[in-house]
C-alpha cells in the first residue's frame, strides 16, 4: 500500500555513541539535543521562538567549532565547513516557510536534524576532536600546547577517516 507519510524518525537521544571525546564539543552537542527534542515535543504554534533559539545556538556551535579547525591547521573552506553551512542554510529558510504557513515545516526540520545529527557527529565533529587531541589543542582556552605542531591552512577535508 502506497502512502504519502515519511516513516517516523524517532527523538534523539544524548548518549555514549554521540560522544566525541572532547568535553567541551560534547556538552555543546548536548545542549543542541536537548534543544532538539524540546522543540520536538512542542505544539506547532509553540515552535517558532524555540527553533529561533536553536537556530541561534547552532550558529555558534558551528561558528565555534570552525574557529577550532582553523586553529588546528585546517583550511578556512574545509569540507567540514561548508556543510556546516548547508545545515544552517536549511535551518535559516524554514522560518520563512513557516511564517508563510507551512506549521509543519518545524517538525519536518526538527526530524531531519535527528536523523543527521549522529553521523555528523560520528564522523566529521569525532575526527576533529581526534586531530585537537592530537595536536594538543585545549577547546576551553582555545589554545595549542605547542603551536610548532600545527602546520595552518593545510587541512581541506573535514577530519573524518570517512572523508578524503
Amino acid at each position: 500500500m502506497e502512502t504519502d507519510t515519511f516513516p517516523e524518525i524517532p527523538d534523539l537521544v544524548w548518549g555514549e555513541s554521540l560522544v566525541t571525546g572532547d568535553g567541551r564539543m560534547d556538552e555543546t552537542h548536548e545542549e543542541f539535543v536537548t534543544q532538539l527534542a524540546r522543540l520536538r515535543a512542542l505544539p506547532h504554534d509553540q515552535q517558532l521562538e524555540p527553533y529561533r533559539a536553536l537556530v541561534a545556538h547552532t550558529v555558534e556551535h558551528f561558528e565555534r567549532e570552525e574557529r577550532w579547525m582553523v586553529a588546528v591547521g585546517f583550511a578556512e573552506d574545509n569540507c567540514h565547513a561548508a556543510h556546516h553551512r548547508q545545515i544552517l542554510d536549511t535551518m535559516r529558510a524554514v522560518e520563512a516557510h513557516f511564517l508563510q504557513g507551512d506549521h509543519e515545516i518545524i517538525d519536518r526540520m526538527a526530524a531531519a536534524l535527528a536523523e543527521w545529527f549522529p553521523m555528523h557527529a560520528q564522523t566529521m565533529d569525532a575526527g576533529l576532536a581526534q586531530h585537537m587531541r592530537a595536536v594538543g589543542f585545549d577547546s576551553r582556552t582555545e589554545t595549542l600546547a605547542d603551536p610548532s605542531r600545527v602546520r595552518p591552512a593545510t587541512m581541506t577535508g573535514c577530519g573524518s577517516v570517512h572523508c578524503s
